[in-house]
């Protein structure tokens, strides 16, 4: 693995549905799937969303939560939100990408997608889905279980820069993914190089969680919003976060340049849909996400959660994900793991 990275990656980066229909999203009694004439206040029905990692993880919770609150704005109808986990998001990116024209199945993904894309060597590709909006983004966390010996990021740094071997990172997404990326480019941070690092994959924060409980890895490196039941619990502890500013829902929590390492990451998260939907599903899609991204019930989770509104929707979301594409491509080469 190349030492070549840089500190900073902020926003540049069983099979539930048998039987999907290939026919599209509709509303309604309207004429039409994407109508929004006056008048037109009929919910959006029929739509799915995949996540393409375990239940419990950040994808999860953010389908999860998206798809309560447009049920119950009456956005939509009831809407079936299904795991398919696999090769950090691949497999469920392969699929979406076979469904091709069928306009209700949308994909949560971010950038841990991203980094898969390229990493397991997929031969479905980002490029081929649907852009449809980028919801959220958030920062990363640095976590150890409540009997940890490290007290401050510092104390843990200290003893991973005597023996990086020794220390083992987890992370909810295989290498590529924003976990990975986390710890690998805070290493190259604070000194320590990168190929040295002990990184242990886990299948979304559903995994992660029980190996830190459970004391199989000397720390974690995921969003935050992944741990802040556990946190309120106190069965875990948030050294630091990635983040310019404190986390309201952290705020006893410092943020890496706080504590003197010079280093900030920050993940997102967005919908796709696959390839060759017509332009009124697309709408629907779009129409229904800008419509919850404007309730306080989604104001009131990403408060919850600690999540970052970052909301584009259609081209200008297209335009986003061919960026992060193209540089996330960028890096993992430098890292040696993409051609």
């Amino acid at each position: 693995m190349s030492t070549r990275t840089t500190t900073r990656l902020a926003a540049v980066v069983a099979i539930g549905a048998l039987g999907l229909s290939a026919c599209g999203a509709t509303k309604k009694d309207s004429p039409t799937a994407g109508s929004t004439a006056a008048g037109d206040s009929k919910p959006a029905t029929g739509l799915q969303i995949m996540v393409p990692n375990s239940p419990g993880g950040g994808y999860d919770t953010t389908a999860r939560t998206a798809a309560k609150v447009m049920e119950d704005a009456k956005i939509t109808g009831s809407i079936q939100v299904f795991n398919l986990p696999g090769a950090g998001g691949t497999v469920g990116l392969q699929r979406v990408v076979n469904e091709k024209g069928n306009g209700k199945l949308g994909m949560l993904m971010g950038l841990g997608v991203v980094g898969a894309s390229h990493t397991q060597k997929s031969e479905a590709k980002l490029s081929d889905t649907t852009p449809i909006a980028r919801l959220i983004e958030e920062a990363g966390a640095i976590v150890v279980p409540k009997a940890s010996p490290y007290k401050d990021i510092n104390q843990l740094v200290d003893a991973w820069k005597k023996d990086p071997a020794k220390i083992n990172v987890g992370g909810g997404s295989s290498p590529g993914g924003p976990d990975h990326l986390l710890p690998m480019q805070l290493a190259k941070a604070v000194g320590i190089d990168p190929k040295t690092v002990s990184y242990i994959s886990y299948d979304g924060g559903g995994e992660l969680l029980p190996a830190i409980l459970g004391n199989k890895i000397n720390f974690g490196a995921s969003g935050f919003g992944e741990f802040l039941p556990q946190v309120k619990a106190g069965s875990v502890r948030v050294l630091a976060v990635t983040s310019e500013q404190r986390i309201p829902a952290l705020k006893d929590v410092p943020t890496m340049k706080e504590s003197g390492i010079d280093f900030t990451f920050t993940n997102w998260r967005g919908i796709v849909a696959p390839p060759g939907i017509s332009e009124a599903d697309k709408k629907v899609w779009v129409d229904a996400l800008t419509k919850m991204h404007d309730t306080q019930a989604w104001k009131d989770a990403e408060a919850k959660y600690g999540w970052t509104d970052a909301f584009q929707a259609g081209d200008e979301f297209g335009a986003f994900l061919k960026a992060q594409d193209q540089s996330v491509s960028e890096i993992l080469q430098n890292l040696g793991l993409a051609s």
